[in-house]
């Protein structure tokens, strides 16, 4: 593999890692909102259900963030744009949340192919494990907009 080519990849896959920050950074914006926006009797659990979730963004970028100054990058100082329908039902945060978790899916599960690529183990099972906890996630939102038996 020549030089240019390493640095073609190594910048490919810094791009991608810069993505994936913006959409956690997201995240945290996106989940600490909908934490504020839960109203009614059902407000604790799914509040702190919320708050959980803007923390794990934030664990997330964070070892994405650290992986990127790895490897001689430098993370954005911007996050994906969180769209605001002002429109606040549980069930409508947790359609949103389920795109969002959707998106981050692809993305991870494209990390994971380029690291298998480039043949760096340690950054595929990073992204392996960011898509199954982004799984879990998504599972756990899906679980949540169904309804009750016999409801």
């Amino acid at each position: 593999m020549s030089m240019s080519e390493k640095s073609y990849q190594n910048k490919q896959v810094l791009d991608l890692l810069g993505e994936i920050y913006k959409i956690e950074m997201s995240g945290v914006n996106r989940y600490l909102h909908y934490s504020f926006m839960i109203m009614g009797y059902n407000r604790i659990p799914i509040q702190a259900w919320f708050r959980d979730n803007a923390k794990e963004a934030m664990t997330h970028a964070t070892e994405i963030g650290e992986k990127i100054t790895s490897l001689g990058g430098h993370p954005p100082m911007v996050a994906a744009k969180v769209e605001e329908k002002n429109v606040h039902t549980v069930q409508q945060l947790l359609e949103e949340s389920l795109r969002f978790e959707e998106e981050a899916i692809v993305n991870y599960k494209k990390l994971v192919l380029m690291a298998s690529d480039l043949g760096d183990i340690a950054l595929e099972e990073l992204a392996r494990a960011f898509v199954r906890s982004e799984v879990e996630h998504a599972d756990e939102v899906r679980k949540m907009m169904r309804k009750p038996e016999g409801a």
